[in-house]
């Protein structure tokens, strides 16, 4: 008789995201380092990404900053494959004051925050009441800023105004 031990290991992942690439790294089940590694802020991007961290094991969960900005992608195309999506806070995952680029030492902060709880937040997504709300919020801010009379509109702002027909007594009056 013939014995297979097959090994899979849990990993969490950790996204440092920005504008144009996001740093992901991976952790194995006790906080190891697996890897950490760059990929562009595209669908190919995030499919890569992904494929990347299941090459360690069984991707389980990951920890992404900016879920509500450039990681909003990201963690749709994770959600959508089955993978648990935590939201970091960008402060938790910061390493240095006022980082610009994307960085690993982030990517692995991030990791941690979600493999320990201390990033257990949903992911913000573009959808239900929050969304709602803040698209009536934006309706009612433009509405009130157009019933403003002290209103300047830019330059070229009545362009698109239907035009009031002439009236032919006002043009037939001298002066």
């Amino acid at each position: 008789m013939t014995l297979t031990i097959v090994e899979t290991r849990a990993v969490t992942g950790g996204v440092d995201t920005h504008a144009d690439a996001h740093v992901a790294a991976a952790l194995d089940p006790i906080g190891g380092l697996l890897g950490v590694r760059e990929f562009p802020a595209t669908p190919a991007g995030y499919a890569g990404l992904l494929a990347w961290l299941g090459g360690f094991g069984t991707v389980c969960l990951v920890g992404i900053e900016g879920t509500g900005s450039y990681g909003a992608g990201l963690a749709r195309h994770i959600a959508a494959a089955g993978v648990r999506v935590v939201e970091v806070d960008r402060s938790a995952a910061r390493t240095g004051a006022g980082r610009a680029r994307p960085g690993p030492l982030d990517a692995v902060s991030a990791a941690r925050a979600a493999q320990s709880g201390r990033a257990a937040g949903a992911p913000k997504g573009r959808d239900g009441a929050a969304e709602a709300i803040r698209a009536l919020m934006a309706v009612q801010a433009q509405c009130a800023r157009r019933a403003d009379p002290d209103h300047q509109p830019g330059p070229g702002a009545d362009r698109d105004r239907p035009r009031r027909p002439a009236d032919p007594v006002r043009q037939a009056l001298p002066g």
